[in-house]
């Protein structure tokens, strides 16, 4: 294990040691030289081949290979990807596999989230134990986060794959990265501020208890990491060091708990829905974390609808009953609701994977009553108002109105509805929907005088 960082939290260290496939990080200012040293210390006697597209190899692949050779490690030639940006889709996955079958080489990915998961995938797919990976932008939390997520039959797909065994994050150059690719890993980093509070309510309502060492790296230096929005657009050390070192830790926990509970909720389940879509803003589709961080404070508003809600007083009775006569999606309004799109089968899979009777409705629903004055407080102190989450993103450079990403108030509520039926993360849109909630809680948020009023003029 080892760790290079400005300013080291334990939680960096514990992480490590709890990672199941990561081994080395460096994390800091100039630390791009050492990667020949660490290549040949955790791939011994492995030549390399860097992965680069035009614009990474331009701004470190050089200085990689230079340091590959220093530390004496055979080369092949470097594989450069024909796209200034490629995308993340199969076909690119097997053009980049069939080039890796003409040798044995270790892949040195130099790039951000779609090179790294276009090799983390064609490593895997080519027998290769693992890789190394050169960060190049503060981008995502992908980086150290096991499985790849790529497009394939016309549906974004997470493929299970090992994470890499070295990450290698060099703040001088993931400081020349364009401002809003840190903007993205911001936002990325901001959404834990949500997921946690789905983790808090899931373990509450006796679905998915926390896993305590995945919660505290993830979650203990969190506020630190998100405290300087401006600074880390700027490309400040210090605070560029902090966010990227966020983004660290949430793939190192995904590693050790085995799933993305601890650094993904609804508002992850947004951005999912939309990339199955197919969604686009003039012309391409929108960064990962742009879509998260609409997506967050869409949460955060719907959790603030929710808190406002005497919870106390509901009647766990009379939801159980609403649940059985109708308020459960079955297979012909799952069906319904997704005609026409190419993920039918997945909505009806992941729905069917968390149906619940009545009487386990019933139950739950009075659990939650019992627990709401403790929980209620447990989520308000986890969670940053909208107001505030709206404020860090402007500072950090990225978009907070759905408009801004391409999309209409309208589509933004009919995706409350749909997003939590894709996948078998229970979130708070389970619960707005066991409790018969949604739907004023909706009317809260897009009704007249709501946040984002359907009737009222879109700001510019």
């Amino acid at each position: 294990m080892r760790s290079v960082a400005p300013h080291p939290r334990p939680a960096l260290r514990v992480a490590l040691a709890a990672a199941r496939e990561t081994r080395a990080l460096a994390l800091g200012t100039g630390v791009v030289a050492e990667t020949g040293a660490l290549f040949a210390q955790y791939f011994p006697g492995a030549p390399a081949v860097v992965v680069a597209d035009p614009d990474t190899h331009a701004l470190a692949g050089e200085v990689v290979r230079a340091a590959l050779e220093r530390a004496g490690v055979r080369q092949e030639r470097p594989y450069l990807f024909a796209e200034r940006s490629p995308h993340a889709e199969m076909a690119v996955v097997e053009r980049l596999a069939q080039a890796l079958r003409g040798h044995v080489a270790v892949p040195v990915a130099v790039g951000s989230g779609t090179i790294n998961d276009l090799v983390k995938l064609a490593a895997h797919r080519t027998g290769r134990e693992s890789y190394l990976c050169v960060a190049t932008a503060a981008s995502m939390d992908g980086y150290t986060a096991s499985g790849a997520s790529i497009t394939a039959g016309g549906a974004k797909q997470t493929f299970a794959c090992p994470a890499p065994r070295v990450v290698v994050a060099d703040l001088a150059v993931i400081g020349r990265a364009p401002p809003e690719r840190t903007a993205a890993g911001y936002a990325d980093l901001l959404a834990k501020v949500t997921a946690g509070a789905d983790w808090v309510l899931a373990d509450a309502l006796g679905v998915e208890a926390i896993d305590r060492r995945a919660w505290d790296i993830v979650q203990g230096g969190l506020r630190e990491a998100l405290a300087d929005p401006a600074g880390a657009r700027a490309g400040e050390p210090e605070p560029l060091g902090r966010l990227v070192e966020g983004l660290m830790l949430g793939g190192l926990a995904m590693q050790w708990a085995q799933t993305s509970r601890p650094a993904s909720g609804a508002e992850h389940q947004f951005s999912h829905l939309w990339d199955m879509e197919g969604h686009t803003h003039r012309g391409e589709a929108p960064a990962h974390g742009f879509k998260v961080g609409v997506a967050t404070i869409a949460v955060a508003r719907l959790y603030e609808a929710l808190l406002a809600t005497d919870l106390e007083r509901l009647d766990p009775g009379a939801a159980a009953r609403a649940w059985a006569e109708g308020g459960q999606p079955d297979e012909a309004d799952l069906r319904a609701l997704f005609a026409g799109t190419d993920f039918v089968e997945t909505a009806v899979k992941e729905t069917r994977a968390k149906a619940a009777s009545a009487a386990e409705v019933r139950a739950q629903l009075e659990r939650l009553r019992a627990a709401w004055p403790d929980l209620r407080a447990r989520l308000q102190a986890q969670l940053l108002s909208a107001e505030e989450l709206r404020r860090r993103l402007r500072l950090a450079g990225a978009p907070v109105e759905p408009e801004e990403i391409g999309l209409s108030r309208a589509r933004l509520r009919a995706s409350f509805r749909r997003a939590g039926l894709i996948r078998r993360r229970f979130t708070v849109l389970d619960v707005a929907l066991r409790t018969g909630l949604l739907e004023p809680l909706l009317e809260n948020l897009f009704g007249a005088g709501g946040p984002w009023d359907l009737h009222a003029a879109v700001k510019p």
